[in-house]
């Protein structure tokens, strides 16, 4: 098929492998690999001898837990295919990459149980605008017809899935397909691209009802198609390859190929589809509205290698960028310290990078994923940056030898820069320092990195939740603070009531002294001391809703000192406390549930184990088949909930939570929490 009218001087191209965890993306590149010829014989996953998932961490879980990058050729075109991890946990380099993709190939199996995780993955691209064809893998393992799969399949995607093959089946085993569009019969090769038949007698029948109905489709967006077919007329070929290319750009439709990369069955075909039909570069720079620049290129991933150092992959929109160029859009100027194509873990030199080209750059030290660069200063387009998925689990951790701390510290802010969703928070009031990320497996891979990377061992601990303690009923005490040692003595002595605050009402301090039995200068040190008390309760944790007020008191014209008072203010508040009867206190989020509806009843069940207060649910916004579920559940039994989520909803299920209040704790509960921090002070 020719070059379509209008359509530009053909440029490299930039296409994602996407689709749910164990559906074959690192087997269908391995196949386009081997197709392509970039690689001799093509690899295995069970072998581990893939060019995707070449690292030590991919390969022990069985499993994509990174972007993989490989450029190639084919027939004379420059593709570069990014396989992304398809397990929730990691789809982070997924959202970092799309943006700047020309097209996305989504791999699923045909599996009812991976309907929702496909979902996820095209509701992405659909919100994004990202043209995307739909790869259904293993179809020599389907044991359903593919008339039968494809309405399976719909509800993932908002837009029709239009069936481009179908199979030729001998003996309940798929021997090769039937081409649509091109109205001809491929049976497969071992090991080799397929062979043209004849389209078999007995499923011309077939042949022509799934032709029909491709084109009904393609005449939704076709005024003129819709005639022909009205009046029996067969429209052009030409007329329905430049349909299916332009439906696809648009976004309308997502064409449906089949194959098996394990069997290499299926993949010139997707080759020959995406040559064909897959939008340029141009598409890209304008969805993501870089205008007319001279220069332009978007960071898409950060990678820190062991002997080339820092890579900046990034994707190159508009100019040229060239071994020794000065780069703008960190935080400061910047020279590219060579320019390379990669190919899995392996970075290969290469000339200058035009528009198109997917590269990395060598040592851009302060360049960061999500930035743009240009080559010329003041001129860097202002593309937004991709939000991160909010942190669903946290670790504690510790380097496990005080001298390994700094090689901590530095690991860990790699691994952050290679993973955007992976960050650090210092709990000052715990003493903690927590490793967020997006699940139990990501964090698992995380400190496994930072120990073959970096040689930094970290031990690792539940999080310590922060509780408060409160108390129930006021008093009035005195504290009095008298020493003489010889030469100036200490002389403080104030009464306060201490009253229950309502909750969320935080800490007042009011005095109501009169004839200056207090003097005024003094004042201050007592609220100062009563603070001095209030990091730490008669339980053993910060006491809040509480006011004292300054009622009485004396002092010594030369004893009384401001560290006098502020001993008095703490005294009065170390007896007065455990009088009022204290609580302790528990921190309650605010949690909504993002989840499949047949997974809606399961997890209201989780909650309720979780201590947790069903609120209500309703139908997701904008997600066909989804259901969100508004709970009140404990700080403490979020620790484990995205494990039993995940669990529950086939690895798809999420949540957001957020502070919401403060809950009296009582009862085993509470004497389990006590228990744990007099054992912590002892």
């Amino acid at each position: 098929m020719g070059q379509a009218q209008g359509q530009p001087a053909r440029s490299a191209r930039c296409i994602a492998l996407v689709g749910p965890y164990l559906s074959g993306k690192t087997t269908l590149l391995e196949a386009i690999l081997a197709r392509t010829g970039a690689i001799n014989r093509q690899g295995t996953a069970a072998a581990g001898n893939t060019v995707g998932d070449a690292s030590e961490e991919a390969r022990h879980h069985g499993m994509s837990v990174e972007l993989n990058a490989a450029t190639v050729d084919y027939l004379g075109d420059s593709f570069t295919f990014l396989d992304c991890p398809g397990s929730i946990e990691f789809q982070a380099d997924a959202a970092n990459v799309l943006a700047a993709c020309d097209a996305a190939v989504v791999v699923c199996e045909p599996d009812a149980k991976k309907v929702p995780a496909l979902q996820l993955i095209l509701k992405q691209l659909e919100d994004r605008g990202i043209p995307h064809f739909l790869f259904l893998n293993k179809i020599d393992k389907a044991e359903a017809r593919v008339r039968d799969i494809i309405p399976m399949l719909q509800p993932a995607s908002t837009v029709p899935l239009v069936l481009r093959q179908v199979p030729i089946w001998e003996g309940g085993i798929v021997s090769g397909f039937i081409d649509l569009a091109l109205e001809r019969a491929h049976v497969y090769r071992e090991h080799a691209t397929s062979e043209v038949i004849d389209i078999p007698d007995a499923l011309t029948a077939r042949e022509q009802e799934a032709r029909f109905s491709m084109l009904e489709q393609l005449a939704d967006y076709d005024d003129e198609l819709m005639e022909q077919l009205l009046e029996d007329v067969p429209p052009p070929r030409d007329k329905v390859f430049d349909d299916l290319a332009l439906d696809l750009r648009e976004g309308v439709i997502c064409p449906v190929l089949l194959g098996s990369a394990e069997n290499g069955n299926g993949i010139v075909r997707l080759l020959k589809a995406l040559r064909h039909e897959a939008p340029f570069v141009e598409a890209a720079a304008e969805r993501l509205g870089v205008g007319d620049t001279a220069s332009c290129a978007v960071v898409m991933k950060t990678i820190h290698t062991a002997h080339a150092g820092k890579l900046t992959l990034a994707r190159v929109l508009a100019g040229t960028f060239a071994d020794g160029d000065a780069v703008f859009g960190g935080e400061a100027e910047e020279r590219i310290a060579g320019t390379f194509y990669v190919l899995g873990q392996e970075p290969v030199k290469r000339g200058p990078a035009g528009p198109g080209d997917t590269v990395a750059f060598g040592r851009l030290e302060s360049v960061e994923t999500g930035d743009t660069l240009s080559t010329e200063k003041g001129s860097v387009p202002a593309i937004a940056r991709t939000p991160m998925p909010e942190p669903v689990f946290g670790l504690a951790l510790v380097a496990k030898e005080k001298k390994d701390e700094v090689k901590l510290t530095t690991g860990l802010a790699k691994i952050i820069e290679e993973d955007p969703s992976i960050s650090i928070a210092h709990e000052q009031d715990m003493g903690q320092m927590i490793l967020w990320g997006q699940g139990e497996m990501h964090l698992r891979v995380a400190l496994e990195r930072l120990i073959r990377k970096y040689g930094a061992g970290a031990a690792t601990y539940p999080r310590e939740v922060p509780y408060k303690e409160t108390i129930r009923k006021p008093t009035q005490v005195r504290g009095r603070h008298k020493k003489q040692s010889g030469g100036h003595g200490q002389f403080g002595d104030v009464v306060i009531t201490i009253k229950p605050q309502p909750r969320g009402g935080g800490f007042d301090f009011s005095e109501t002294i009169t004839g200056g039995v207090v003097p005024k200068n003094y004042i201050p040190s007592v609220e100062h001391g009563v603070r001095d008390y209030l990091h730490s309760g008669p339980l053993g944790f910060q006491v809040v809703d509480v006011a004292v007020c300054l009622v009485d008191g004396s002092y010594h014209s030369v004893d009384s000192s401001d560290m006098a008072f502020r001993q008095a203010g703490r005294l009065a508040m170390t007896e007065g406390l455990p009088q009022c009867q204290p609580v302790l206190l528990e921190p309650v989020m605010a949690v909504e549930i993002a989840i499949p509806s047949e997974a809606t009843p399961r997890v209201n069940s989780i909650v309720s184990s979780h201590r947790g207060q069903i609120l209500g649910f309703d139908a997701r916004p904008g997600w066909q088949g989804w259901d969100v579920v508004q709970a009140y559940i404990p700080e403490a039994e979020i620790q484990t909930l995205i494990v039993e989520l995940r669990s529950a909803t086939a690895g798809v299920g999420t949540f957001q939570a957020r502070h919401d209040h403060l809950a009296e704790l009582v009862g085993k509960a509470a004497d389990q929490v006590l228990s744990h921090r007099r054992d912590q002070a002892a």
